[in-house]
């Protein structure tokens, strides 16, 4: 995130939500949201199905999933055309405005609206109260970030920003929210292939001779495999073995009956886990691991915030911290390593990260910050840290525009696979319910999985709600309660991810070409109702 989550839900006339529904995945930031709607901030919504803020939003974008890329080119062309872009800005702080405004030229308010399949007049609606905001946030989330074009998705809705100025600004800037608790940490430590702590990459000499120093060995410099890659590495040998860590793909990853062949094809696999998940069960050694309330740490938040975790409770057993376990690991295969305190951890990451030099147990223990963190870059340790970034000018110099072309998902409706599905995150259960389908209250609110079907849709298949129905794609089958209503478009439905069984064995895995996510937001399936005397049939049978 470009800003904090204060300013952008306090300090906005406008507030663009892309790709999110905050209310379900992040519901503190959502309830923020609303409060700034109620205030009086207008909210405009780009999203393929209806959410509650949808119902409170000025304007409602419900564009056809996986067509991100040309909406914010159809806003871009807007602003040019209308002459709503910010010349000051674009003059000094930009490069490259020539060649995005040739490719944006393309994509006329009328083409947009074919592709995402919106009112063109709403679009332009849209562009007006967005550009002439003076505070005006995007915020997105996987909506934007888990397809196949992903990444340019999110350098889509970048240029879009850039183009009216509102980077750097209060109540401005382009705002990913992170999905899970301490995501935006791992990504800062290092959690990528190319990368050291701190988005130092290895590929840099003076990078990669640095670290050898600070930790006095030879390193690889080869660039590694990104998580998603590896499942194809393993069903062909070229990966072996394989340490998972507070991960379940079996139930989180996209083509389950692939990651269950992945995982099945290797000679040894390790899981450090909380749980008895659906990947431990596959294991041939559980280590574990430890809670977040059993040990020392800290945890940076989606808006770059790093806070302090303090150890609260004991437990009986054999569980061991992270940190214990990887020093092990390092020292038993040949690696001397010191067991450090996570204080230390702390310190040494301050001495080769540039951004973090400034933090510290320590200050963070301090009355100077405690209870509220840091925010990254802190480059020393008389700085508060960052609120805003890109005040003044970007971190690489001039913001550069990086044309952006609409392409279809991988995966487009047919004859055998009528249906574009999406998934998503329901309020109830968390990712992959490892801990919340051990709430009873969640497991009576949020039971089993379910499918939203568009009514057009249902009553073609002559489907109910709460009938079971049978949902198949390329890789998969499995059955579902069918609940009908308009949030989704005809032609279009949605499943929660969270379940045993559910959508994951439905999903696409083919991968975003530099990011490697999967595109868990489109793929195509068909649907028939199950009869009722054939799923009675099969209940008594279970």
């Amino acid at each position: 995130m470009t800003n904090t989550i204060a300013d952008i839900t306090q300090d906005s006339e406008v507030i663009m939500l892309v790709g999110s529904n905050p209310e379900h995945a992040h519901p503190v930031i959502g309830m923020q949201i609303r409060q700034a709607v109620q205030r009086g901030a207008k909210l405009i919504v780009v999203d393929p199905r209806d959410i509650d803020l949808s119902r409170q939003a000025d304007i409602h974008l419900k564009l056809r999933p996986g067509t991100n890329i040309a909406f914010a080119n159809g806003m871009m062309h807007i602003f040019i055309e209308e002459d709503l872009i910010d010349h000051e800005f674009i003059e000094k702080r930009t490069e490259h405005f020539e060649e995005i405004k040739k490719v944006v030229a393309e994509y006329t308010p009328e083409r947009v609206a074919e592709i995402c399949r919106i009112d063109p007049d709403k679009l332009r609606e849209a562009a007006r109260l967005y550009a002439k905001a003076k505070t005006a946030p995007v915020i997105y989330c996987l909506g934007v970030t888990e397809h196949h074009t992903g990444t340019h998705g999110v350098i889509s809705l970048s240029n879009m920003v850039m183009m009216v100025g509102k980077f750097g600004k209060r109540g401005c800037g382009l705002n990913p929210l992170r999905g899970q608790n301490n995501v935006q940490g791992a990504c800062d430590m290092g959690a990528d292939p190319k990368q050291f702590p701190g988005y130092q990459n290895l590929d840099i000499p003076e990078v990669m001779d640095k670290f050898e120093k600070a930790w006095g060995t030879k390193l690889n410099h080869e660039i590694g495999t990104k998580a998603t890659e590896c499942f194809g590495k393993m069903t062909t040998g070229e990966i072996r073995g394989l340490f998972i860590f507070g991960e379940d793909p079996m139930r989180t990853d996209p083509n389950t009956r692939h990651v269950l062949r992945a995982l099945s094809s290797l000679d040894f696999l390790v899981v450090d886990e909380l749980f008895m998940t659906e990947t431990a069960k596959l294991a041939d050694v559980i280590l574990p691991g430890r809670s977040y309330a059993e040990k020392e740490g800290t945890f940076t938040n989606t808006e770059r915030r790093v806070q302090r975790v303090r150890k609260a409770v004991e437990i009986e057993g054999e569980t061991r911290e992270d940190t214990w376990i990887f020093t092990e690991i390092m020292n038993r295969m040949g690696y001397p390593q010191p067991h450090l305190t996570a204080a230390e951890i702390m310190d040494e990451i301050a001495s080769v990260t540039p951004n973090f030099a400034g933090i510290s147990h320590e200050r963070l223990d301090s009355t100077e910050v405690a209870g509220r963190g840091l925010q990254w870059p802190c480059r020393s340790k008389d700085q508060p840290g960052t609120e805003i970034m890109h005040v003044g000018k970007f971190a690489r110099g001039l913001g550069c525009f990086i044309p952006t072309r609409h392409i279809p998902s991988m995966e487009l409706p047919d004859e055998d696979y009528p249906i574009i599905m999406m998934t998503g995150r329901i309020l109830y259960h968390y990712n992959a319910c490892a801990m919340t389908d051990k709430v009873e209250g969640l497991n009576e609110m949020a039971p089993d999985s379910f499918i939203e079907l568009n009514t057009e849709d249902a009553e073609k298949l002559e489907v109910r709600d709460g009938d079971m129905v049978n949902v198949s794609s390329r890789r998969g089958k499995i059955q579902a309660r069918a609940v009908v209503s308009e949030k989704t478009n005809p032609g279009e439905c949605w499943m929660p991810f969270h379940y045993i069984g559910g959508a994951n064995w439905l999903t696409s895995d083919a991968l975003d070409s530099i990011s490697k996510t999967p595109e868990y937001k489109v793929c195509t399936v068909k649907v028939e109702k199950i009869p009722e005397s054939d799923y009675m049939r099969e209940m008594s049978c279970v």
